[in-house]
């Protein structure tokens, strides 16, 4: 009797001991497979039985909650959500999430194990806390004059803080309203359908997610590759290109279409925004310096993220001279998102230091305390800090002599920099309109902000449509904003 007790007994060990191994696997190794499986009901219902922490700009929440009463009870709202759609983007019950809703979903839905008390233990348990609270970088004055600026045009603003890489300003236009989104039912289908295949991309991210080639807005990064390369010395000596300029290896001729610009000086052709000199320049500098000089500004890097990703820009790494000539003033394969022509301008502010731009200021939990801070950091030295201050100089120069005075700003000093950029087969798209810029208070010691504008001005006539006409007033709206 005994011996058939002993073994029931051990029988029932291992049952338990498999019992306790399986709930091990299902709990601890297989418990992300579960959740994600989508006929898995019950992770949606408890992530959406509770309201989502908000993201702030100045203090203020541009988010919110709404009871629906329904099985996912609680919906997202957005306060003045096209104005800021290019930062929060969408919380849907259907499509899911988007940008900052999305980098900062854990937090936002109080799964961040940092919002617990003891984060190991609800990192296994998974217990849901109440949603964290996210606490951007923007400045409302600045991303209001970015947005109204810009009106019913297509295009987009970025403008950081130099010193720091705080983003100030980020917006895309058309914009859309995340409110139509949330939520379920035919309206958010209907909405999303209408949104995705209207022509206009209204969802897409154009400041952080489109790149466009960034014609003379570039050769402030040629400029850069030609004064750490010693192959110009002094601004205002003769470089000695001619004009036209004959790419090398072909008999194709480069124009300009101001004057003045043969056998012409740095300086005047930085402030004229001469073609030939710079593609010269660049050819004289060669790849691997305009390589570099491109990668150091930001360029050809796949992991900048603010938390969202942004999209590369490209430099070519392999290319022949005439190609390096058109690549050196922003043409060819020569592409930039608006944040890193932001990040070229706030460089040549920061004496030549790039800083890595950032969005989210901090996190905090639902009672305000501190769960994490971005830590500002340098991502890259672009240029020599003399080579900055030259740059600075011939950028002071575009603004109050050249091709960019309708960025001045009475009491503080501008620096600028027009493009109009060629696109399209044989340059037949509507070239696009480019402004970058930074400035800073008279007597201020650092500078306040660096806007990098992009107007994508379908409906202009193509003679009237210029980076100092077109973009150069809304980066001094975002500008005057940042500096109050």
């Amino acid at each position: 009797m005994n011996r058939y007790i002993r073994r029931a007994s051990v029988f029932g060990l291992v049952l338990l001991v498999a019992l306790l191994l399986n709930a091990a696997r299902v709990q601890v190794f297989k418990a992300d497979a579960y959740d994600a499986n989508p006929a898995n009901r019950r992770t949606a219902l408890t992530r959406y039985s509770q309201p989502r922490g908000n993201i702030l700009v100045g203090g203020r929440p541009v988010t919110g909650s709404r009871d629906s009463g329904g099985r996912l009870r609680y919906e997202r709202t957005y306060t003045e959500g096209p104005l800021y759609a290019a930062v929060t983007g969408y919380a849907s019950q259907i499509y899911g999430t988007s940008l900052l809703e999305h980098a900062e979903d854990r937090v936002l839905s109080g799964t961040d194990p940092r919002l617990a008390p003891f984060p190991l233990w609800t990192d296994i348990t998974r217990e849901q806390q109440p949603g964290g609270e996210v606490r951007t970088t923007i400045d409302a004055a600045a991303q209001r004059a970015a947005f109204e600026g810009l009106g019913s045009k297509k295009g987009a603003v970025a403008a950081v803080e130099p010193r720091t890489g705080k983003i100030l300003a980020l917006v895309s236009t058309p914009s859309y309203d995340p409110n139509e989104l949330a939520g379920t039912g035919r309206p958010v289908t209907t909405a999303w359908d209408r949104l995705n295949h209207g022509g206009e991309q209204p969802m897409l991210n154009r400041a952080l997610k489109q790149t466009y080639p960034p014609g003379s807005t570039f050769k402030v990064v040629t400029a850069a590759a030609a004064l750490d390369h010693r192959k110009v010395t002094d601004l205002d000596a003769k470089t000695g290109i001619p004009s036209p300029y004959t790419l090398p290896g072909t008999s194709t001729k480069l124009t300009n279409e101001a004057g003045g610009c043969a056998n012409a000086s740095l300086r005047h052709a930085f402030e004229m925004s001469c073609n030939t000199v710079f593609a010269g320049l660049g050819v004289d500098v060669g790849l691997d310096g305009m390589a570099g000089t491109a990668e150091n500004f930001g360029f050809n890097d796949a992991g900048l993220k603010i938390p969202s990703t942004a999209t590369r820009s490209n430099f070519d790494t392999d290319m022949n001279d005439a190609q390096l000539a058109l690549s050196a003033i922003g043409q060819y394969d020569t592409t930039a998102t608006p944040l890193q022509m932001a990040m070229v301008a706030a460089a040549v502010a920061n004496d030549g230091g790039v800083r890595a731009p950032y969005l989210v200021d901090k996190v905090t939990d639902a009672d305000g305390e501190t769960v994490s801070a971005t830590r500002q950091r340098t991502l890259h030295r672009a240029m020599e800090r003399d080579t900055a201050r030259r740059l600075q100089e011939l950028m002071t120069g575009v603004v109050t002599r050249g091709t960019g005075g309708n960025a001045a700003i009475d009491g503080a000093t501008v620096g600028g920099k027009t493009g109009t950029a060629q696109h399209g087969v044989h340059n037949e798209g509507t070239p696009y309109a480019w402004f970058i810029s930074w400035a800073k208070r008279d007597g201020a010691d650092d500078p306040a902000v660096a806007v990098a504008v992009v107007v994508e001005d379908a409906a202009a006539d193509r003679a009237d449509i210029s980076g100092g006409g077109s973009a150069a007033p809304i980066a001094r709206a975002v500008m005057q904003a940042a500096l109050r």
